[in-house]
């Protein structure tokens, strides 16, 4: 891979390049948060969670202070690590219950879907086994941003009001909502972009994580009221769900890519469907930039690939397969084959048969980490725990409501995970980390970032920028509008149902930072939301 300076699409900003450090995340004033701990002595795990928090207060629609959180990081240019702070579902969970009061999938709003929010332990864990500053240092500006104020962006102002329109037209809409709608909807309507938007319920709980190294959120007077607004609304959580909380670290998983490796973390996520998509595709030739028979390739890897996911990947100790059965090399070999020409329906294989933010930062000591939070979708289930600002996740969404499945809710368990960190290496040793959020379509922009970066040459700006396609179902693909309508025109012709798209945040939001063979660093952001990669 060599990252070519050519800009092959119209785009929309320039690779950013670094020699002391680099954070990338889609707020600016969270990427500056980040840099500003690299000058203060600080390392990649201190920007990172600084930048995290920040995002917190900036990003409020795509995760908060009730989040989950994933890592890929490499200390010292060393091995790869994992961390994986994911919650369960609370031990006052019924399945059966839950289906005789006639759901057929968990809900999306109120206190059923929220589990053990992971985020603030990860910052913890983090900062305690990794960090050189004190988390009391890595969160002022996160706090200051909650209690001083900051000016509302035009996407979370639109995202506000989109939340707002779905919870009313919601029939269960009752007093669970009104913390939200106390907070983002003072007075009956939004903040308007560019006026000042202060959270300071937030505030006091940054301040008290950053004081106690989260244990009062979760073991203190935060967990009470947590605790006690899940008994008020009808959720699950008890006490002891949040005390016996512990961040996992977990080894990455990885597979051969063209000459490299890409990595991601093993499940709960799903990020091992970029993964065995990946492994499909490493045995076709690399395919030029924009080819038709290569993105049809692409397409099908990862139909087969989800297909797959959607049925086996749940808390790995319910699974009835192993990652390593659906990661060999006959099981990819077998799942290849089925790769033709034409568009094919995907079905579930067996591979027994032998066989949402995100960031990154780096810094000049060889640290980099690659990190991502998230509600789930939107502002998360819609309940925020009065009088401490924190907007809870709606993970178990995740869950399936079919006793039969290896993800079937249950108490004690982790849910299917959307959110998925990625990192690259060659020969063994650390390139960079990426990711792509944005739901389902988290692994589908993992297989397009990496292919174009490995196999086309294109720096990580352009690999970002790059028109997406996002699978859906069936033959269906949808497609963003500046897509090439000669490519477009090409995959339907080979039976692919062509959908051009006008909802961009669809598509996904990426990050991507490298160390170039001279020992500096090159980013890419995001253009689909306010981006930015911040540099020193």
């Amino acid at each position: 891979m060599e990252t070519s300076a050519l800009y092959p699409y119209p785009s929309r900003r320039y690779v950013t390049y670094a020699a002391r450090g680099m954070c990338a995340t889609s707020n600016h004033l969270a990427a500056q948060a980040g840099v500003d701990m690299l000058k203060k002595g600080g390392n990649a795990f201190d920007a990172a969670i600084a930048a995290a928090a920040c995002l917190v207060v900036l990003e409020p629609q795509t995760n908060g202070a009730g989040s989950d959180a994933f890592a890929i990081f490499t200390q010292n240019g060393g091995k790869l690590q994992g961390m994986n702070s994911t919650g369960v579902m609370g031990r006052g969970f019924d399945l059966q219950k839950m289906r005789d009061k006639g759901y057929k999938e968990m809900p999306h709003y109120g206190f059923e879907p929220v589990t053990v929010p992971g985020a603030p332990a990860a910052w913890a864990a983090i900062n305690e086994k990794y960090g050189r500053l004190p988390l009391t240092e890595v969160l002022a500006p996160a706090i200051s941003y909650a209690r001083e104020g900051q000016a509302l962006c035009t996407i979370t102002w639109s995202s506000i009001n989109t939340m707002a329109s779905r919870m009313r037209e919601n029939t269960d809409c009752g007093p669970q909502f009104d913390e939200w709608f106390r907070i983002f909807m003072p007075g009956g309507e939004a903040p308007r972009p560019g006026q000042l938007f202060r959270n300071p319920d937030l505030a006091d709980t940054l301040e008290a994580i950053a004081k106690t190294q989260a244990k009062d959120y979760y073991q203190g007077e935060i967990a009470d009221r947590i605790v006690a607004a899940s008994h008020k609304f009808g959720g699950f959580l008890e006490k002891e769900d949040l005390m016996e909380h512990e961040v996992q670290w977990v080894q990455p998983l990885s597979v051969p890519y063209h000459g490299y490796e890409v990595w991601e973390l093993p499940p709960n996520g799903q990020g091992i469907i970029a993964l065995m998509a990946l492994n499909i595709l490493n045995g076709f030739e690399p395919s030029p930039l924009d080819d038709p028979l290569g993105v049809h390739r692409q397409i099908e890897a990862t139909k087969l690939a989800f297909i797959d996911g959607l049925r086996y990947i749940a808390d790995p100790r319910y699974m009835e397969v192993s990652p390593e059965e659906m990661l060999s090399p006959e099981y990819a070999a077998a799942r290849r084959k089925l790769i033709g020409q034409t568009a094919i329906e995907p079905a579930p294989g067996n591979p027994k048969n032998p066989g949402t933010v995100y960031l990154c930062a780096a810094d000049n000591e060889g640290n980099m980490i690659s990190y991502i939070q998230s509600n789930y979708a939107g502002f998360g289930s819609g309940v925020v725990v009065p009088g401490t600002g924190i907007a809870l996740q709606n993970r178990g969404k995740g869950f399936s409501l079919d006793p039969e499945s290896p993800n079937a809710a249950a108490p004690g368990k982790r849910p299917y995970h959307t959110i998925i960190p990625g990192f690259l290496t060659k020969d063994g040793k650390p390139v960079g980390p990426f990711g792509v959020m944005g739901g389902f379509m988290q692994p589908q922009a993992h297989v397009q970032v990496m292919t174009k970066l490995i196999d086309c040459g294109l720096n990580p700006q352009v690999c970002i920028d790059a028109p997406r396609w996002l699978w859906t179902a069936g033959k269906e693909v949808h497609v963003e509008t500046e897509f090439s309508t000669y490519l477009a025109d090409s995959l339907a012709q080979r039976g692919h149902k062509i959908v051009f798209d006008t909802n961009r945040g669809g598509f996904g939001k990426g990050q991507m930072i490298l160390r170039t063979p001279f020992g500096t660093l090159i980013g890419g952001t995001e253009p689909r939301c306010e981006g930015a990669c911040a540099a020193w």
